[in-house]
């Protein structure tokens, strides 16, 4: 068997040896970076190799571009995601208070209105919050709190920034109940802003519009004119807003004109109402002596027998 060699065959030897090779490109690499960094003669090559050369690591990189565009997409479609869930748990635990800023505005210029009336008023004005109606529904009562402990007493009128709500006409320890301008049994003195002329318009119950009765045909009102109170029974102070003309039927074959008005203050809507000072006592009406009718009547009976 022939002995294994260390060194190759003959006829492998072809040029010179590893060891000359290494010291042929060691040197010829140093001597080129000389050159080229003394006097720049291969920045064209590098140019041309980079040109050539770059196509090449657009399409080695592209894989891993790729790969990193999708795991971005990915993580951001997640970070979205989560953002979207935090924000809609926020929008949920928020959204009572959104819906209710729009109430809450509005009851602030509410309680702005009925304070800007209550300095204007005379002094003993008690806002009051509606607790709730009364259940009668033939009725229009409203209850209020507070009450006997506020100083409120039956007789008080009670307004919104709109105009006369109604009166109180039972008063509790902590509530008080208000009959509404509506109410059937309920009569408010008013007169025309207009023209002046005085009148008193009557409630008409649940589902009808308030009346102005016993009006003549003649009278000097007209759909549109503002009622206001006239003062004159001494519950109500002169020149509160109480109720509008809606529709005025003067040819309807009776002695009296039909004239219908819309309430102007908040009766079935107002939340918070001002009850104003309980009303000033006024002097009782003076009686007719019994006898100066006798007397009259006993005087006529006399000329006519003289004659």
């Amino acid at each position: 068997m022939r002995p294994i060699h260390a060194e190759p065959l003959p006829f492998f030897h072809r040029g010179p040896s590893p060891l000359a090779r290494v010291a042929f490109f060691g040197l010829a690499s140093i001597v080129l970076m000389f050159v080229d960094a003394r006097y720049r003669t291969l920045e064209d090559v590098r140019h041309a190799a980079g040109s050539v050369l770059f196509p090449l690591q657009r399409l080695v990189q592209m894989p891993g571009e790729a790969i990193g565009g999708l795991a971005a997409y990915f993580a951001s479609k997640r970070d979205l995601e989560a953002e979207n869930a935090r924000l809609r748990t926020e929008l949920i635990a928020q959204a009572p208070a959104a819906q209710g800023y729009a109430a809450a505005r509005d009851e602030n210029a509410r309680l702005k209105a009925l304070s800007a009336l209550r300095a204007q008023s005379a002094p003993g004005a008690v806002i009051v919050h509606v607790l709730y109606a009364g259940r009668d529904p033939f009725t229009q009562k409203l209850f209020v709190s507070p009450g006997a402990e506020a100083g409120l007493v039956p007789g008080s009128a009670v307004v919104d920034e709109h105009g006369v709500v109604g009166q109180v006409t039972r008063v509790h320890p902590t509530m008080a109940e208000v009959t509404l301008v509506t109410d059937k049994d309920q009569a408010v003195p008013v007169k025309v802003e207009r023209s002046g002329v005085r009148s008193v318009l009557y409630g008409a119950g649940t589902g009808r519009s308030p009346e102005l009765r016993f009006m003549p045909p003649s009278a000097d009102i007209r759909a549109g004119d503002r009622l206001v109170t006239s003062g004159l029974d001494g519950t109500y102070p002169p020149g509160l807003a109480v109720a509008q003309v809606m529709e005025i039927e003067r040819d309807t074959g009776q002695m009296f004109a039909r004239i219908t008005a819309a309430p102007l203050g908040g009766v079935d809507r107002s939340e918070t109402l001002l009850v104003l000072a309980p009303p000033a006592a006024t002097p009782p009406r003076p009686e007719e002596p019994a006898d100066a009718g006798a007397s009259q009547k006993g005087g006529r009976a006399k000329a006519r027998r003289g004659r």
